[in-house]
């Protein structure tokens, strides 16, 4: 068969088709207008299912932590394995800085992740345990206190 009959072929399907469903149509509309829809409503179910991924979500949730525990310093919000956490001085004041500052990048604000911490109190003005008051635990900032989302404190 060549490639020729093969379109010719599929012309004709394809015409055989269209003329079943327009005589369906016409003979039981019915029939016609909820085969229609039925389909319309498979097309849309097919286009809000989700895919076959079997990955989870790994959205960073708060730990049930503790007063006076020691934990560490993480950035989960952030692809970069350099990325700092950065401590404020008031609760809520996250947003409120120019992180494009260098003055800022300077001292104790932004601590490397891994660096051990101990939670001296929690602010819940925003949520429950939304942020953390911590006491860094070792290196040139041991001593310093300040405040950052609870969602940046691990046990890992």
């Amino acid at each position: 068969m060549s490639e020729d009959d093969k379109i010719n072929d599929a012309k004709k399907a394809i015409a055989n088709l269209l003329e079943t469903i327009t005589k369906l149509k016409a003979s039981n509309p019915k029939v016609f207008y909820g085969g229609l829809a039925v389909l319309v409503i498979l097309i849309l179910l097919m286009m809000m299912s989700g895919g076959g991924s079997k990955t989870v979500s790994s959205i960073p949730l708060v730990q049930n932590l503790t007063v006076g525990q020691t934990y560490v310093l993480r950035a989960p919000n952030s692809y970069d394995a350099k990325a700092t956490v950065r401590l404020v001085a008031a609760p809520g004041s996250m947003a409120a800085y120019d992180d494009t500052e260098k003055a800022d990048r300077e001292g104790c604000k932004h601590l490397p992740q891994g660096t051990p911490v101990v939670i001296k109190a929690f602010d819940n003005s925003y949520g429950a345990k939304a942020f953390s008051k911590v006491s860094v635990n070792s290196g040139k900032c041991k001593g310093s206190i300040g405040w950052t989302l609870s969602i940046n404190i691990s046990d890992k």
